[in-house]
Parts: structure tokens; C-alpha cells; sequence
């Protein structure tokens, strides 16, 4: 089973990284594969909502989207990180988000796939929330299963995130569910299918 982590930010090596890397540590511990893709490592654009992806038709830009969306399609787990900008994802995420349309247009691809969010702002209320609240949309306008860290809405960090154990603690909270999640339903897809 294949978990896939997803670093909305531009900058390489950052807050978020490093969260999506402890995320991603505690899939591998469980003994799931993973992959990482990373917005300061992707070159991609808009959508422009040419209505192609509505026709059947593959999408027109030639970047590496196309790249993300094998990675979701082939993944049960999918992890998404963002710093918090301006209150929100950032606008690189958000055009990530958008350039999914064609999963869900497409026979909804992503359906029942388990994800998790992650939020690192300036400050303890930096916009973390609203932050999660915008990837969890997108998930569940994907159709997926949202899970957050046992007790709130998934992991919440401040930077620097290397020196936030509260954080962290959140982060990996969220990776054990997701993990847990999955394997859950590994099992009961197991036992229908057995029947």
C-alpha cells in the first residue's frame, strides 16, 4: 500500500517539508510505501477550466501534473501539508487542487482514498485551522475519507517546526490515524471480498 505526501509550499527544505518528512516516517514505520511530492521541486500551471478533462479529453498543459495525478491515483493515503499563507493554502497548492478536477470528473479517482492534512504557520493561531479546513474541502469534494489527529483537525505546527513538540505531536497524531485507517480498511476490504 502506497501513502503519498504532498508539500504545497515553494520553499525547498522549509517548515513544511520537514512536517511531511515526520509524517511520511511514521507511514514507512507501519511498512507502507511512500512518495513525496514537493511544490518547490514541480513545475506546473493553472487551470484554466478549458473544459477538456469534462469531454474525457486529457488535460492541455504539458507540465508535471501529470506526475501528481499518477501519484494520487495509485495511492490509498494521501497526505497534504501547507505553510499558511495569508490565511489559507498557498496559491501553488490551490492551483494543485484545481488541476485535479479530472479525477473527479473522470469517475471520482480519488473516492474513498484516506487523507490527512498538515498546517504550519507564524503563530500558534497563525491560520492553521482555516488552512486545514481548505485541504479537507478539496478532499472531501474528492470524495475521500478525512481523518484528523484524534483529537481536533489534524496537525497544527508553528514554526520553527523543528522546535515545536506540541506540533509535532499533532502531525504524527494524524499519520498513525490515517495508517490505522488504512490498514482497517485493508481488513474489511478483505473479509467483503472473502465472503
Amino acid at each position: 500500500m502506497k501513502i503519498v505526501g504532498i508539500s504545497g509550499s515553494p520553499r525547498k527544505a522549509g517548515n513544511t517539508e520537514f512536517l511531511l518528512n515526520e509524517a511520511l516516517a511514521v507511514a514507512a514505520e507501519y511498512g507502507f510505501q511512500t512518495e513525496r511530492l514537493l511544490c518547490s521541486e514541480l513545475n506546473f500551471d493553472f487551470c484554466s477550466d478549458c473544459g477538456d478533462c469534462s469531454k474525457g479529453k486529457p488535460c492541455p498543459n504539458k507540465d508535471d501534473m501529470h506526475k501528481v495525478l499518477r501519484a494520487m491515483q495509485e495511492a490509498e493515503g494521501i497526505i497534504v501539508a501547507s505553510p499558511v499563507y495569508f490565511g489559507n493554502v498557498t496559491a501553488q497548492l490551490k492551483a494543485i487542487f484545481d488541476r485535479t478536477i479530472p479525477l473527479r470528473r473522470q469517475g471520482f479517482r480519488l473516492r474513498n482514498k484516506i487523507g490527512c492534512a498538515i498546517a504550519v504557520g507564524g503563530s500558534r493561531n497563525g491560520g492553521q485551522e482555516k488552512t486545514l479546513e481548505s485541504i479537507h474541502a478539496w478532499m472531501h469534494i474528492q470524495g475521500m475519507i478525512v481523518v484528523g489527529d484524534d483529537a481536533h483537525f489534524g496537525g497544527i505546527a508553528v514554526r520553527p517546526a523543528a522546535e515545536d513538540r506540541i506540533g509535532r505531536k499533532t502531525v504524527v497524531a494524524s499519520a498513525n490515524k490515517l495508517c490505522d485507517l488504512l490498514l482497517l480498511k485493508k481488513e474489511y476490504d478483505g473479509t467483503i471480498k472473502g465472503d
